[in-house]
């Protein structure tokens, strides 16, 4: 069974980033490791995956840290989102006398601490190129085509959370989307606002890109949180009321 880890930010020195760069790093790797359980979960996920490469799972780490199944897989959710942590899901297997069980899933550690580097971060000449296309393009075609690339990710990201997960409320899936936003550079939270829940972002990891193409970046973003909850909760149309590009303080989308 195969896993494709998500790449966050790893950890490192933060040389040549701005101050809300290194905000943004610091608040993923904040979000993340925080917990000084959570801390402990990971490393003992990982010694266990270096030691017997099958990975652990929730009950697993519920009775080696003596807190609840809930809590476990809260901890190990909250590790999957931000991209340290990936899943493998298994179906046990059927014989004459017993039916489907449910999936089971196994957590194992990704490559995430290898150096520190945003991953919108790019060198000149990729910002060139991407600008040069973005002209030829023209404002309509790159927004539609941003938004499509952002929501085939989203789905991507999703899909390596947690492939047997499409049903969370929806409060649970926006959560594990501003968990895995933040470890993208994005330092997201939820927030209620009315009778609506929205992703708040204090930080826009595309740098100059998004300060010429507000609209494409934005377009971007909208696309990834949609694909994201398209898999994780379901079709959602998430409306941005905030955008720092265009000169708010946070961008916000609002669902």
């Amino acid at each position: 069974m195969a896993r494709t880890p998500i790449h966050p930010p790893p950890v490192g020195a933060g040389e040549g980033l701005s101050a809300d760069e290194f905000n943004a790093v610091i608040t993923a790797v904040t979000n993340a490791f925080g917990d000084p359980t959570r801390r402990e979960i990971y490393l003992f996920v990982r010694a266990s995956s270096r030691e017997h490469g099958v990975g652990v799972t929730a009950g697993e780490i519920a009775e080696r840290f003596d807190v609840h199944p809930n809590v476990a897989r809260h901890h190990l959710e909250k590790l999957t989102s931000g991209g340290y942590l990936t899943v493998e899901v298994s179906r046990p297997s059927l014989d004459a006398t017993r039916s489907a069980g449910r999936p089971s899933k196994r957590y194992h550690p990704t490559d995430a601490e290898a150096g520190i580097a945003l991953p919108f971060k790019h060198d000149d000449v990729l910002s060139g190129l991407l600008a040069r296309a973005l002209d030829t393009l023209g404002p309509e075609a790159a927004e539609q085509l941003a938004d499509d690339v952002g929501y085939e990710y989203g789905r991507s990201l999703a899909d390596r959370m947690d492939p047997t997960e499409g049903h969370r409320s929806v409060r649970a899936a926006l959560t594990a989307v501003a968990d895995a936003l933040t470890a993208h550079g994005f330092a997201a939270h939820t927030e209620a606002r009315g009778n609506e829940l929205a992703i708040v972002s204090e930080c826009c990891p595309f740098g100059e890109t998004a300060q010429r193409y507000p609209h494409v970046v934005c377009a971007l973003d909208r696309g990834m949180i949609r694909g994201m909850l398209a898999g994780l909760y379901g079709e959602t149309s998430p409306v941005f009321e905030a955008s720092r590009p265009e000169g708010d303080d946070h961008c916000v989308a609002r669902v």
